[in-house]
């Protein structure tokens, strides 16, 4: 399962932190995941609960906040929201769209005790 792979390693970035900044507990992980990330939110909150568990985020609340796709058409030159890669351009119907937001993942903060 490749959001298992996901928990793990933020995580692993939490535990980081932790070291370097001396807080002794997590009480919340916020994270941003983009529409076009290719993460099943989910399955990757499922194991984020299973991966916490005896950390120094066990029973940490998880945030996921959802990042809208976009992407740059490049036959109406507009910026424009997709819903998944290869969708056409909502404005002018073209598929040559290059992706410029919505396929990141990334630990937006932490609060911490």
């Amino acid at each position: 399962m490749h959001e298992m792979s996901l928990a793990e390693g933020i995580l692993q970035i939490v535990e980081d932190a932790a070291t370097r900044q001396g807080f002794k507990r997590v009480t919340e992980v916020r994270l941003e995941i983009g529409a076009l990330s290719g993460v099943e939110v989910e399955a990757l909150s499922f194991c984020m609960d299973v991966v916490l568990k005896g950390s120094v985020a066990d029973g940490a609340r998880v945030e996921l906040e959802r990042l809208p796709g976009q992407g740059w058409c490049l036959g109406c030159g507009q910026t424009v929201e997709i819903a998944a890669l290869y969708d056409a351009c909502p404005k002018c119907g073209s598929y040559q769209i290059q992706a410029t937001g919505g396929t990141e993942m990334r630990v937006k903060d932490l609060l911490v005790e």
